[in-house]
């Protein structure tokens, strides 16, 4: 844990703060006239997702920490956790059920992830910033029903509930934005 200025950080750069382990979201530099210039930046914790605001001097200073990115492909899930592979080394990492709460209805067998680890432990999954999923379930839309932007309810074959357009049948790949649950539209086959 080397103690680093607050503004050498960058936006992805891993701290620590209240003892837990935190990714730099967001980093202004702020030089307000006739005042000491100070740091705004937002951390979230990697464990519990909370976002801290802080606001610090630009003379303060905070634990770095080394995170590193790793690609794995999930693989399958059993009593001992969700199984994560290595593609470049061919391990097996066996990630529990608390850190992969978060991300687990993103989770399709074969995709690749990228997995946090700081002091050699997994700290998170990382997501990308969208997926293609297949919808599992969906009514019928009916017509008539379209006098604006109408939407219904689909489950994704991971079991994702989310809102989709009337037109969307089971069976058709879409594009979900990862950070809300949010439609973005049909994949391209």
């Amino acid at each position: 844990m080397a103690s680093t200025p607050v503004i050498n950080f960058r936006k992805g750069h891993a701290v620590r703060h209240n003892n837990e382990v935190c990714v730099v979201i967001s980093h202004e530099l702020k030089t307000p006239p006739r005042m000491a210039s100070y740091v705004q930046m937002s951390v979230r914790s990697v464990n519990t997702q909370k976002v801290f605001n802080l606001r610090m001097t630009s003379n303060d200073s905070m634990d770095s920490v080394l995170l590193e990115r790793i690609e794995h492909e999930y693989s399958y899930k059993d009593s001992s956790g969700y199984h994560f592979l290595n593609t470049v080394t061919f391990e097996d990492v066996a990630v529990h059920e608390d850190l992969v709460a978060p991300v687990k209805n993103y989770l399709i067998e074969g995709q690749s992830y990228q997995v946090l680890f700081t002091d050699s432990s997994v700290a998170a999954i990382e997501l990308p910033p969208s997926m293609v999923m297949i919808v599992a379930d969906s009514p019928a839309g009916v017509k008539g029903d379209s006098a604006n932007n109408v939407y219904k309810a689909a489950i994704m074959e991971t079991g994702l509930s989310m809102q989709v357009p009337l037109f969307i049948n089971p069976g058709e790949k879409l594009n979900v934005k990862t950070e809300d649950g949010t439609y973005l539209g049909r994949a391209s086959s």
